[in-house]
């Protein structure tokens, strides 16, 4: 590329050449905070049930940034005035949104800090990064916080039809190879439209009657990637396998300083486990620089230390976790109590036992690493949260459950729920202890 270029490109699968312009955007990109989502799966333990679903956080904040590229350009050509400076700061919105997220994205969450949202957490690193660049983020953070004067720029970013969301889906199924999660992403751009059509203090995005059918695929296409994929059973297996781990590295911890063998452990990642961090204190600096040292990497390396550590529990979670050998996920009509729960760790004490992994008198507490229970929980369309508009030819709005297939949209409005138990595949549990719902 010649120096004398004003954008840089980058090739991405999904939506072609993505054009960011030498700005504070480029800028924005090459700062270590953003670079470090190349170290984020997009998808956490995915990529050990999807082979192909190796993509990352910043291709995923690239593909959210080059739709909002797209989105702003069809509002403006349908007559609603966007400026140069707002246009910079959605994009840069787009592209921070999820600066936020921590290694393995959604998975531990909620293990490192208690109560915590990844977006808080991206607000905190933008006022950071705002204040580095001196102020050229102000607009940014106000249409993230939605206290811009033109609140449909923050429905761009945070909505049930936001750029993150018609990134996300078309990305991870491309990148799993789940053809039913194929949203047509370019029909629902092209029926967007700002109303009223100047874009101030009362302007929301709607869809034009003429898409209520994209609309509708696409709140679909969102339910079945989230049962086929953010949800599948081998998934929530991966999922509740790493958070054993740091469970036990816990106790570990909660027993004294951590001995020489657990220390080797990443120091980011033993930060957060040595400490109990609350939500409300990640804008403490030492709480941020902790977390943005913190990504996939840390977790790996750790669990390849630990898997050869002194302790026989430890080491078998993470080598189970390092060479997947996962423990298996069954759905169940409803959840256990704590008898049936109580009747299967005795099971798995049994087993563990056996396999030489502990001793009697401690197997029945170290079965709870080895047995949970937990609920998935999904809505394709939550109706308690802001809802989606559809324009008519005539300039009326409706609410989309009104224009559309009532049935339809009713069945993806509720949450559905799927309770499940999670036990080491030798051990049979005798699911007739659960009643039916």
């Amino acid at each position: 590329m010649s120096s004398n270029q004003r954008f840089k490109l980058f090739s991405d699968p999904v939506h072609g050449f993505i054009s960011v312009p030498k700005s504070v955007l480029m800028d924005l990109v090459q700062t270590p905070e953003v670079q470090r989502l190349r170290r984020i799966r997009q998808l956490g333990v995915g990529h050990l049930v999807f082979p192909g679903a190796e993509h990352t956080r910043f291709n995923h904040a690239l593909g959210a940034m080059a739709l909002m590229q797209d989105a702003l350009t069809n509002l403006r050509e349908k007559g609603t005035p966007i400026s140069p400076d707002e246009r910079t700061a959605a994009l840069a919105v787009a592209l921070l949104h999820d600066v936020g997220h921590g290694a393995f994205s959604h998975t531990l969450e909620h293990e490192l800090i208690d109560d915590f949202a990844h977006e808080d957490m991206s607000r905190v690193l933008l006022v950071r990064l705002n204040e580095r660049l001196g102020g050229a983020l102000d607009t940014a953070l106000a249409m993230f916080d939605d206290t811009y004067p033109r609140p449909f720029f923050h429905q761009l970013v945070s909505s049930q039809l936001d750029m993150d969301r018609l990134d996300y889906l078309r990305r991870d199924s491309f990148y799993t190879g789940v053809a039913e999660g194929e949203v047509g992403v370019q029909r629902l751009l092209k029926t967007m439209r700002v109303h009223p059509l100047q874009g101030g203090p009362d302007s929301e995005v709607m869809i034009e009657a003429k898409g209520i059918y994209a609309v509708e695929n696409f709140l679909i296409s969102r339910r079945l990637m989230y049962w086929q994929v953010y949800l599948h059973k081998t998934v929530l297996a991966g999922d509740e396998l790493l958070r054993s781990v740091l469970r036990r590295v816990q106790e570990h911890l909660g027993a004294g300083p951590p001995p020489d063998w657990l220390a080797r452990g990443s120091r980011a990642l033993l930060f957060f486990l040595r400490h109990d961090i609350r939500a409300d204190q990640i804008d403490e600096p030492t709480v941020r620089d902790h977390y943005v040292q913190l990504d996939d990497t840390d977790i790996l390396f750790s669990l390849k230390q630990w898997m050869h550590g002194p302790d026989p529990l430890l080491a078998d979670l993470c080598r189970r976790f390092v060479n997947r050998r996962f423990l298996r996920v069954t759905f169940v009509p409803r959840s256990p109590n704590a008898a049936q729960m109580e009747q299967w760790r005795a099971q798995v004490a049994n087993w563990l036992v056996a396999e030489g992994l502990v001793a009697r008198t401690e197997a029945s507490a170290a079965a709870r690493h080895y047995l949970t229970a937990n609920v998935s929980r999904q809505t394709a369309y939550d109706s308690d949260q802001e809802l989606i508009g559809i324009l008519g030819r005539d300039g009326t709005v409706q609410e989309l459950s009104e224009m559309a297939d009532t049935a339809t949209i009713s069945e993806l409005t509720g949450f559905v729920e799927k309770p499940y138990v999670c036990a080491p595949k030798p051990v049979s549990l005798d699911l007739s202890l659960v009643p039916g719902p």
